[in-house]
């Protein structure tokens, strides 16, 4: 081993007196630092975790609230696909009506008879 130096023995002498002028009464028990209750790292703590916890939570909503509607009915079609315009249109008589039907025009219903009808009349 080597010797100390000089100025190694003169820190130790130093570190050494120093250590000799604490006592016993000098120690205090540990005391947790005093101060605000609530940190700033507390609160933004506190308030990341609302905020997480509300955007799962309106995810989550989303999500079940979004789902698939009930199935719609296919809407009808615009016109009757079994009845066709005529290729070529004949000039037509204004004024007078036509017996026939247009093929817009719904087909005639047959009378409804059942419970709550009344009958038609003969």
């Amino acid at each position: 081993m080597s010797t100390p130096s000089p100025t190694e023995e003169r820190l130790r002498a130093a570190l050494d007196a120093r250590a000799r002028l604490i006592d016993a009464h000098d120690l205090s028990p540990y005391r947790p630092p005093t101060g605000p209750v609530w940190g700033r790292r507390r609160i933004r703590r506190v308030v990341s975790a609302v905020a997480v916890t509300v955007a799962a939570a309106a995810a989550v909503a989303f999500l079940l609230l979004s789902g698939s509607p009930e199935p719609q009915p296919p809407a009808p079609p615009a016109r009757d696909p079994r009845t066709s315009p005529p290729a070529t249109s004949a000039p037509s008589t204004h004024g007078s009506p036509t017996s026939e039907p247009s093929p817009t025009s719904p087909p005639e219903s047959p009378p409804q008879n059942g419970p709550g009808t009344t009958p038609p009349a003969r």
